[in-house]
């Protein structure tokens, strides 16, 4: 009988505990596990951010020297945005366009430089390309051009590149357009020394839209600019902006520079494609056809 009283009191007390529960959050009081304010939203931040760096560091430690020495670049290089989105990818397992990749002997090394649109687009390179080439891409979002000749350097690595693809457009559609042109001048004859043949990308268009400072005019004449540079360097130009501009309301996000995940597996195939024909001309050359 007692053992009978004592489990009813414990049922009973479960059920205080359930409903006092029910009724705080229904009165709007917060859960225990939400910050109540600025100072506590800003330690569960810091908790989490830990928890993921020491997730992350964990998995880094699973890796082979040289994928721990990429790595190492790429938190050096990927900055307050991207750094985190990378380590929350790297620890779910997910693959990006920063994975190290272990290049086949037998494959030419391709290198991607560009900004966030490139970025988008790495992956879908990479799987066309799959058994054609090693392709790379800059441990960095990379910018404007400015920051393109702080680190140039850092992004070409060991510099054994045979194709370099490059672009460097809307963070520089406030640059004055002599600062542009003389800046890819530099780009050019500095990739040009690695001895890789050097291939621009035409910045694809942006949208008129005042309040983001973006004004579709101010890339038309940046790639006519940066057109005039790739001819007086014998450059091969990749023309995304004339690739993509028929499907802009399909395939663009509206106001915005980026795509949709269509549009950046649109501009992936256009890349590889060009990739794949350039790559072509390389080998013929080399055999003399």
């Amino acid at each position: 009988m007692a053992s009978q009283l004592k489990m009813q009191l414990v049922l009973l007390s479960v059920l205080i505990g359930t409903a006092a529960s029910a009724f705080a959050q229904d009165a709007g009081t917060p859960a225990a596990t939400e910050p109540t304010n600025a100072s506590e939203a800003a330690a569960q931040e810091a908790r989490q951010a830990a928890e993921l760096d020491e997730k992350y560091q964990a998995w880094v430690a699973s890796l082979t020297p040289e994928q721990q020495a990429w790595e190492k670049t790429l938190q050096a290089e990927l900055g307050s945005f991207y750094l985190p989105i990378h380590k929350r990818e790297k620890v779910a397992g997910r693959s990006n366009a920063w994975d190290f990749v272990t290049d086949d002997p037998e494959l030419p090394r391709v290198l991607l430089i560009g900004d966030s649109v490139s970025r988008a687009y790495t992956q879908t390179v990479r799987k066309d390309l799959a058994g054609k080439a090693n392709v790379h891409r800059a441990p960095a979002n990379c910018g404007p051009t400015a920051t393109g000749l702080k680190k140039l350097d850092v992004w070409l690595g060991d510099g054994k590149w045979d194709v370099i693809h490059f672009n460097f457009g809307i963070h520089d559609r406030a640059t004055p357009i002599a600062d542009y042109t003389a800046r890819l001048e530099e780009l050019v004859n500095r990739m040009q020394q690695t001895g890789a043949t050097v291939c621009w990308a035409t910045t694809t268009p942006i949208p008129d839209v005042p309040d983001k400072k973006y004004s579709a005019a101010s890339i038309v004449e940046r790639n006519a600019a940066a057109l005039a540079v790739m001819q007086k360097h014998g450059v091969a130009v990749d023309d995304l902006f004339a690739a993509i501009s028929p499907r802009l309301a399909e395939l663009q996000n509206p106001n915005d520079v980026h795509f949709s995940g269509p549009g950046n597996e649109f501009l992936g195939h256009q890349v590889a494609t060009f990739l794949q024909t350039v790559l072509a001309n390389i080998g013929e050359r080399a055999t003399g056809n």
